[in-house]
């Protein structure tokens, strides 16, 4: 996602100009606009002229129209966002409360003007913003004087940092220079990873070299991180994963990410946090059930008691056209952040979040029991 200007007031009323770059990015967008937006792009209509012989003539011209966004469709699959609303400004072409569509996709540049951005539409837009916040993957391929670090997102390889290097060649009876060559070669290449890989976020780490490259620098990063007082944690450690490459230049992840184990493991580490939430969620509600709750009303009463250990809430939620309800999720998981909680916000287009939706889209584990909770009652629509 590109963005050229952002102004937002302090009571989070304002705007931004942005343009998806990627097919991901207009799921982002998809999240981020809601009905009673405003939109201003560059859109096509048509117009029939009539002469004063009375026959007609249609022609399609581009023209800018602001639209008051009332219903919203999205396609995955042709990654474009349909916007009907009326239009509210002034122009040649379209009268004004007229009504118009407007289709954005990738490469087409808008502005979206909201009344309140809260902190959910600031969390989404700095998401997109900054892909290496949503990579679930590292990976380093490398081999002696050449190495990527680069990050892997849904939708994308960024490669964070390059490092080449001359290494001295080894010589019978001169071993010393080889040695201090790779020792140099190493060190930068484990500060490149320590600066751009966030093993906060990551959830694996590939290390990919031919011969024993990748078992030497795996020895070196390690120490390196003791050294500078970022040691790894045992749960830390579990996340790399050795395997072979044929070199060490970018182009060599690909056939390393398609290798069986290497895809197997992947498989797993997708959406792996929220996956892991829900299953600990639904085994509670077999062996712990004073511990899991589900339902506005049960949860939000567990949090009055900072009780929530976990939040589940599907994404959905955010998008409903009632400002009231989504005003009132997004006071929630603000709370539940404030009380040091863990939140999960499960997408839709996932199947963990689809098992979510069935469960009212909102849910949480608890950190004591609460067995009072069973006499709460639920909404209506849940």
């Amino acid at each position: 996602m590109k963005q050229f200007k952002r102004f937002i007031e302090r009571d989070g009323s304002g705007y931004v100009v942005l343009m998806a770059e990627e097919s991901e990015d207009m799921w982002h967008i998809y999240n981020l606009i809601r009905v009673g937006d405003i939109i201003k792009a560059s859109t096509i209509r048509k117009v029939v002229s009539e002469t004063s012989t009375g026959t007609t003539s249609s022609q399609r011209v581009h023209t800018m129209l602001t639209v008051s966004v009332e219903s919203i469709d999205f396609d995955p699959g042709a990654e474009e966002l349909h916007l009907k609303g009326r239009n509210i400004e002034e122009n040649d072409i379209v009268k004004l409360g007229a009504y118009h569509t407007i289709d954005l996709e990738p490469q087409r540049k808008f502005t979206l003007q909201k009344t309140e951005w809260d902190s959910i539409d600031i969390e989404r837009l700095n998401t997109a913003l900054d892909p290496a916040q949503a990579a679930d993957v590292a990976a380093v391929v490398l081999h002696e004087g050449l190495a990527n670090v680069c990050l892997i997102t849904p939708a994308m390889t960024l490669t964070r940092a390059k490092i080449d290097m001359p290494i001295p060649r080894k010589r019978k009876g001169f071993t010393s220079q080889h040695e201090k060559g790779l020792e140099k070669f190493y060190e930068a290449v484990s500060v490149a990873f320590m600066r751009h890989v966030n093993l906060q976020i990551v959830k694996c780490v590939i290390v990919a070299s031919r011969g024993f490259v990748k078992d030497s620098f795996m020895e070196h990063l390690i120490a390196h991180a003791d050294a500078n007082g970022k040691k790894f944690t045992a749960e830390q450690r579990a996340k790399f994963m050795l395997t072979h490459s044929s070199s060490g230049f970018k182009h060599a992840l690909k056939e390393v990410l398609e290798t069986p184990q290497v895809a197997a493991r992947l498989a797993d580490t997708k959406a792996q946090g929220e996956v892991k939430a829900l299953n600990q969620f639904l085994e509670l509600m077999s062996t712990e059930p004073d511990r899991a709750f589900y339902g506005y009303n049960h949860v939000s009463r567990a949090n009055q008691e900072l009780a929530i250990e976990t939040l589940l809430v599907a994404d959905s939620l955010f998008r409903a056209d009632n400002v009231e309800t989504r005003r009132k999720y997004v006071k929630l998981v603000e709370s539940v952040r404030e009380q040091n909680g863990k939140v999960h916000i499960f997408s839709s287009m996932h199947v963990s979040g689809e098992q979510l939706a069935q469960l009212t889209g909102c849910a949480a584990i608890l950190r004591f029991p609460m067995p009072d909770l069973d006499d709460e009652p639920m909404d209506d629509d849940e």
